[in-house]
């Protein structure tokens, strides 16, 4: 006897309301079992280096576990349907950036408030609660493409910043920075950020005129002249940053930003095609022309050339950091027991090579495994949007992660020319830190739109009547 749609209705509405619980309760095993695995990574690295445990870091380790505690809560919350993988996903990974950045502190001496990996406690705290606010105040994720415009302008503000003469600062060669006093950031960071909410604001718009119009040649479908405006100003835009900031890193990453997030909304390959182009013409001149991008080449093409063996600009840290790697083996030296410290800069460009170093190819293995994971969660929450708008945004998100760890570890493995990115999450950086917890605040928001979205399903107890119910 089929049921009344009384009977359906209510039945639903409680599927709908276990599965939020059931999400949230899968996330807090994790999340608790994440937070287990960060404490003793600090506890390995203090018996590893130090020979006993210092129970006031592991305190501080202890706090963050209860602000993510509190940021689980908050979920519960405001976003019972967001995906239940990212937050502890990215709680080992930032946990596991912190118990190096601390090693090689201790390493250098520094086991106060000067180490770096206290420092980066702050900053992961700093970071969690911003991502907390994002929730707070970004109910519905739609709104954000009402403030494309701003977002473009605050995304080039950003960019922009520093070259301005007084605020702008050179580090390692490249003009990223903006130093206000004692207090210093890195606003492109935020900046990748602001311009994935205006590239998926602007393609709904624009993705019609984009995708439909233009002339055929050799089997793709090439734009008009006049479509071509967009992908001209944000290459030029690139293209500035490599020269006058010196970075190849974050020029490839906010032209191959568009170029995907352009690829999703028109579906033709010829944009990738046309724009991956214009990048690797423009790159071949600017390592003619420009004497940073060509060292970085050669660095990359023979680094054991004792001509490019300099400590200062030269080859000597990619070698340091091969060789690294090279004396991890399989399961590594253990925390701790390593000499990361050798390689220059090791807590920040090349934090893989001291870990690789201190977990070995197993645990390499297992980090790209983490971040592997995570950007297939966002691509799936990308994919699966109920808007163009979410798709879009889901996409660009996922993929300026996916981008920055290829392009830092390609790098540090030498399968392409070395870059200034950072590793989301685990290398040292309030900047950086800062903006992929927003990052992954929105792809929460995206993911708790797309599984809190209800349709209307045909009951098919009930197909006769063709009646109509809620489902999820």
């Amino acid at each position: 006897m089929p049921e009344s749609p009384r009977s359906t209705f209510t039945s639903t509405i409680r599927l709908r309301l276990r599965v939020p619980a059931r999400l949230r309760n899968l996330e807090l095993v994790l999340l608790l079992f994440a937070i287990a695995i960060d404490v003793a990574a600090i506890a390995l690295v203090q018996l590893g280096a130090l020979g006993q445990l210092d129970l006031g870091v592991l305190a501080l380790s202890g706090l963050l576990g209860l602000l993510l505690i509190g940021m689980h809560i908050a979920l519960r919350v405001v976003a019972p349907d967001a995906d239940p993988l990212i937050v502890p996903i990215i709680t080992v990974l930032n946990g596991l950036g912190i118990a190096m950045i601390y090693r090689i502190g201790l390493a250098d001496e520094d086991s106060g408030w000067d180490n770096g990996g206290l420092r980066q406690m702050a900053w992961t705290a700093v970071a969690i609660a911003i991502a907390i606010g994002v929730l707070l105040v970004v109910r519905n994720h739609r709104v954000l493409q009402r403030y494309r415009y701003i977002a473009m302008f605050s995304g080039i503000l950003l960019l922009l910043l520093p070259m301005l003469p007084l605020v702008g600062a050179t580090r390692n060669g490249a003009r990223l920075w903006v130093e206000l006093g004692p207090f210093s950031f890195q606003p492109g960071e935020l900046g990748k950020v602001a311009l994935a909410i205006f590239f998926a604001g602007y393609l709904v718009s624009a993705r019609d005129s984009l995708s439909m119009v233009g002339r055929r040649f050799l089997g793709m479908q090439f734009p008009r002249a006049r479509d071509l405006g967009p992908i001209l100003v944000v290459f030029a835009a690139s293209m500035l940053v490599l020269v006058f900031q010196r970075d190849l890193g974050t020029a490839l990453l906010y032209f191959g930003l568009f170029l995907v997030m352009l690829y999703v909304a028109t579906g033709r390959s010829s944009w990738i095609v046309l724009g991956l182009s214009m990048f690797i013409i423009g790159a071949v001149v600017a390592s003619q022309t420009l004497s940073y991008v060509g060292g970085r080449v050669s660095t990359w093409l023979d680094p054991f050339n004792p001509e490019l063996y300099d400590a200062d600009g030269g080859s000597y840290q990619l070698v340091q950091g091969l060789f690294g790697l090279a004396d991890g083996g399989l399961i590594g030296t253990g925390l701790g027991q390593g000499r990361p410290d050798i390689t220059p800069l090791a807590e920040s460009d090349y934090i893989i090579s001291a870990l690789g170093e201190e977990l070995g190819m197993v645990g390499l293995f297992a980090i790209l495994a983490l971040y592997l994971l995570f950007i297939s969660r966002g691509f799936r929450i990308g994919f699966a949007g109920q808007d163009d708008f979410g798709r879009l945004l889901g996409v660009g998100l996922s993929f300026v992660i996916a981008l920055q760890v290829f392009v830092v570890i390609g790098g540090v493995t030498r399968v392409i020319p070395l870059t200034g990115l950072t590793t989301p999450f685990l290398a040292a950086g309030g900047s950086s830190l800062v903006a992929n917890w927003i990052i992954a605040a929105l792809l929460l928001r995206l993911s708790d739109s797309v599984r809190s979205q209800p349709r209307l399903v045909i009951d098919p107890l009930d197909a006769a009547d063709n009646r109509l119910v809620v489902g999820q």
